[in-house]
């Protein structure tokens, strides 16, 4: 009767591996020592194929450089062509936060990509004779340099990917502005009334902020470009060929289609984590900014009846189990959620880079886990409150309008046509009487109808405009 596991063997000793699987013993005690997260490399497969990619680079390189058979090549490469292309990533077992460096990662990547490659040559899973997970696949390679190289493929387009998430949503408040741009209200610092402004101008301002940090993001994107791939254990590149790292990294550039370099110091760029740093401060710039444009949003709707109520958000979802006809801003709230998590995440990432000690940083998977999850939660939210929340947002004009015309705020608007001193009257007494500074304007005849509506216009009053009359002479 035919057995339903094969046995593999490793410096600890013999294990079963059951027939159908590809990943071998090192993947295997590795799925077992590891029930951290439970969210396994399987939940990432942008890093998965970037891992591929790693190793059809160093492939090509060896055999360029007459290190490994056309053969094995061959077999290698098209065992990594169907992983990028989205198959056996089931295969990918181990939980993304593991001990040894990313040395669980690397194998089970040297591993599946040996057993595919294995079948593909006419050959059993667990034949390594013939193709080997550490001699082959993992030839001229370490785990200290081939899983920080895949990590930083992976964040390059992970990045791009954030990048195009918030493009969505600045483009949809920058067609707000465009809608709201004749929407005059009244403007607030501190939460109490300053002076008018037009709803248009808020939204043009939470636009001219993600686009700010959307160039903050790509500059953060170039910083990975930089890898160590050809350093192997700390950078010396003990056990390469003197001219593997250049192979490597021309290889690397042609299978990804982008342009990773070499750095020029392989031992500093395989202790140095200061690019992560770099990129998680970032995304934490814009988690806290995008937090605040949603906190916004909820107070401009907030109500509705005894709220500002400014502007309406797209009703989701009912938003009570008790009180009948309650719709709650779900949308900033999730993404204001989404933010907090992010802001926390930096802080595990700077102390996973600071821990680093002497020649290696160990803590590269939980660097990797945090900045994966940061940037697929905020790119799934920000197209979530673009689509679901700011597109559908309409403004409530009379509401903003009579705000504006109601509050003392107003009279700093008309400061330069009545005087300080009547303005301070007119203050005075719309505060003292709860009158507007509208009909008290009109009723002490400081100004008449006309050249009141005239000022209060929005475009006369939400910019920089001579105050020699109300015209605007």
């Amino acid at each position: 009767m035919k057995t339903s596991f094969r046995i593999e063997h490793d410096l600890i000793g013999e294990k079963k591996i059951p027939l159908d699987c590809y990943y071998g013993v090192q993947t295997a005690r590795a799925r077992d020592n590891f029930h951290i997260t439970g969210v396994k490399l399987a939940g990432f497969s942008t890093f998965i194929r970037s891992l591929a990619q790693v190793k059809k680079a160093c492939a090509l390189a060896n055999f360029e450089l007459g290190l490994l058979s056309e053969a094995k090549k061959n077999a290698i490469c098209e065992a990594c062509d169907e992983i990028i292309a989205g198959k056996y990533h089931d295969q990918f077992v181990v939980d993304m936060i593991q001990g040894g460096a990313g040395t669980s990662t690397n194998m089970n990547a040297n591993e599946v990509i040996a057993n595919i490659g294995l079948e593909l040559m006419g050959h059993e899973k667990g034949e390594y004779t013939y193709l080997h997970p550490n001699n082959d696949v993992n030839l001229s390679q370490s785990t200290n340099d081939a899983y920080p190289t895949a990590l930083r493929v992976a964040l390059f387009e992970k990045l791009g990917e954030l990048i195009e998430a918030m493009t969505v949503i600045k483009d949809s408040c920058a067609g707000k502005a465009v809608e709201f741009k004749d929407v005059i209200k009244m403007g607030r610092t501190q939460l109490q009334d300053a002076v008018p402004m037009t709803l248009g101008q808020e939204f043009q301002t939470y636009a001219v902020m993600i686009n700010e940090d959307i160039q903050r993001v790509t500059d953060a994107r170039q910083l990975i470009r930089e890898m160590n791939l050809g350093a192997t254990a700390i950078g010396t590149g003990i056990n390469s060929h003197p001219d593997y790292a250049k192979a490597a990294e021309r290889r690397l550039q042609e299978v990804t289609g982008r342009p990773f370099v070499t750095a020029k110091d392989l031992v500093e760029a395989t202790q140095d984590t200061g690019a992560y740093v770099q990129i998680s401060g970032v995304l934490k710039r814009v988690a806290t900014k995008m937090s605040k444009i949603c906190s916004d949003l909820r107070l401009l709707s907030s109500g509705p009846r005894t709220g500002i109520n400014e502007i309406n958000l797209p009703a989701m979802q009912p938003g009570s189990s008790i009180m009948p006809g309650k719709v709650n801003p779900v949308i900033p709230e999730v993404v204001n959620q989404v933010c907090f998590q992010v802001i926390g995440s930096d802080v595990t990432v700077t102390l996973a880079c600071e821990a680093g000690q002497l020649q290696l940083n160990v803590f590269e998977p939980v660097i990797a886990f945090n900045l994966f999850n940061s940037i697929n939660m905020m790119r799934n939210a920000f197209k979530t409150l673009a689509r679901s929340c700011v597109d559908g947002i309409t403004a409530n004009r009379e509401r903003c309008r009579d705000l504006v015309l109601s509050s003392i705020g107003l009279v700093t608007a008309l400061n330069p046509y009545i005087g300080y001193e009547n303005a301070t009257a007119v203050a005075k007494e719309a505060l003292e009487s709860g009158a507007s500074v509208y009909d008290i304007v009109l009723h002490k005849k400081l100004l008449d109808k006309a050249q009141l509506e005239e000022i209060i216009k929005p475009e006369n009053m939400v910019k920089p405009r001579s105050p020699s009359s109300p015209g605007g002479a």
